[in-house]
C-alpha cells in the first residue's frame, strides 16, 4: 500500500504541474494537442475535443503539447492564430510559469495544512517516538514507551531540553574498551525504566559509539555514545496566521537550501545530498509507512523542489522558456531558433547530469545505509 500511495502522490504532483500549463494555455486561448502523465511510448489515451489525454510508459514526468511550441513548426492555417509562438510574450510567460507556480502554491498549502491539521512541534515528551533500526534501542524499546529513569536517575517530569541532556549524560558514562571507534559497543549496559502499556518495565541495553557524518554548512555534530531512539514530539494547535507563518518559513528554508546545493554543485559532499525520482519515491513510501504527517511534509518538499528546479533559466526547463521570452521582449523581436537550440544543449546536459547524480546517490542509499527516514 505504501508503494501505491508514494507513486500516486508523486504522480499527482506531476499531473498538477502539467495541469497548471494546460489550464493557463486554455485560459489564454492557445491550442493544446496533448496532456500526458509520463513520457512516450503511449500506453493509453483518449481524445476529448481537440486534446488527447493519455499515460506514457516512462514514469519520469509528464508533458503538455501546445501547438506551435517550435517557432518553425508547420501549422495549419485554421489554428495558426492559437499557436504558442504567435501569442504575446506575456501570455507565453503566464502559460509556462503556471506549472512551477502550481507546485509552489501546493507546497505552501500542504505546509499550512500540516500546521493546522497536526499542530506544530513544541519540544518533546518523555515518550519514545521512534527507534533506529540497527541500533541497540531497536532490541529493547518500542514507540510509545514512556521513559521514567536511566541508571537510577529519574528523568520523567524534566523539561524537554533537560530530559535529553540528562539521558545523554548518563549514556555517555558507558564507554567502549580502549580508544572508541565508530560502531564499537560499550562494555557496560544502561538500565532504562519505562512504562509500556501502563506497566512498569526495566530493560538493559549497551550503547554504541557513533561518529555521524557532518552536513556541509550545518552545525558540527559531536561523536557520542548512543542508544538509538527519538522522543515523541509534543504538538500544539496554532492559529491560521501562525500556520501561514510556518508555511512561509518552510518555503524560504527549502528554497535557500536548494540554492545552496546548486551553488556548490561541484562540492562532493553537497552533491551527495541530491536525490532523483527513485529516491523521492522511496522516501515518500517509507514516510507513509512511518507517519502520515511526515509523508505529507515530504510531498510538500518534493512539490516545492519540483517547482524551483523547473524555474532554472535553461531549456528544456520551464525557466528556460521564460528566460528567452523575456529576452525577446527586451530585444523587440523573436530570438533565432538556432540560438535557443544551442542554449538548450546546456540545459539538457544539466538535466542529464542532475538525473545521473540523483540516480547514483539513490542507488548508493538503496544498497547501503538506506534513506534514514526515521
Amino acid at each position: 500500500m505504501s508503494w501505491l500511495l508514494a507513486i500516486a502522490g508523486f504522480a499527482l504532483l506531476i499531473v498538477l504541474h502539467e495541469a497548471g500549463h494546460f489550464t493557463a494555455a486554455k485560459a489564454v486561448g492557445m491550442r493544446v494537442e496533448r496532456f500526458f502523465l509520463f513520457f512516450p511510448p503511449k500506453l493509453v489515451s483518449v481524445r476529448r475535443g481537440e486534446t488527447e489525454y493519455g499515460i506514457g510508459a516512462i514514469p519520469l514526468g509528464g508533458f503538455v503539447k501546445i501547438t506551435g511550441m517550435n517557432p518553425e513548426e508547420d501549422i495549419p492555417p485554421e489554428v495558426a492564430g492559437r499557436a504558442y509562438y504567435r501569442q504575446p510574450v506575456w501570455k507565453r510567460i503566464v502559460v509556462i510559469a503556471a506549472g512551477p507556480l502550481v507546485n509552489i502554491v501546493l507546497a505552501l498549502a500542504l505546509f499550512f495544512a500540516l500546521a493546522v491539521g497536526f499542530g506544530l512541534d513544541a519540544g518533546a515528551t518523555n515518550k519514545v517516538g521512534a527507534v533506529s533500526p540497527g541500533l541497540p534501542a531497536a532490541e529493547v524499546l518500542e514507540p510509545g514507551d514512556e521513559l521514567v529513569a536511566i541508571d537510577g536517575r529519574r528523568v520523567a517530569g524534566l523539561p524537554p531540553a533537560g530530559l535529553a541532556a540528562a539521558v545523554r549524560a548518563e549514556v555517555a558514562k558507558h564507554r567502549c574498551a580502549g580508544e572508541p571507534s565508530d560502531g564499537c559497543v560499550a562494555t557496560s549496559a544502561a538500565t532504562l525504566r519505562v512504562i509500556r502499556d501502563g506497566e512498569p518495565l526495566s530493560v538493559r541495553v549497551k550503547p554504541v559509539y557513533e561518529a555521524p557524518e557532518q552536513v556541509p554548512g550545518g552545525p558540527e555534530v559531536e561523536p557520542r555514545m548512543v542508544i538509538g531512539f527519538s522522543y515523541e514530539p509534543k504538538r500544539v494547535t496554532v492559529s491560521a496566521s501562525e500556520a501561514a507563518r510556518f508555511a512561509a518559513d518552510r518555503l524560504w528554508y527549502v528554497t535557500s537550501q536548494t540554492a545552496t546545493v546548486f551553488a556548490n554543485i561541484f562540492d562532493p559532499e553537497v552533491r551527495d545530498q541530491i536525490s532523483g525520482v527513485v529516491g523521492a519515491t522511496e522516501v515518500t513510501r517509507q514516510s507513509f509507512e512511518f507517519d502520515t504527517r511526515q509523508a505529507i511534509g515530504v510531498l510538500a518538499v518534493i512539490s516545492l523542489s519540483l517547482g524551483l528546479i523547473n524555474l532554472l533559466p535553461f531549456l528544456p526547463l520551464d525557466g528556460g522558456h521564460i528566460f528567452w521570452a523575456v529576452v525577446e521582449k527586451i530585444r523587440g523581436r523573436p530570438v533565432p531558433l538556432r540560438i535557443m537550440e544551442r542554449s538548450g544543449i546546456v540545459g539538457f546536459a544539466l538535466v542529464l547530469i542532475l538525473f545521473a547524480i540523483g540516480l547514483e546517490n539513490d542507488i548508493g542509499r538503496l544498497t547501503g545505509e538506506g534513506f534514514n527516514v526515521r
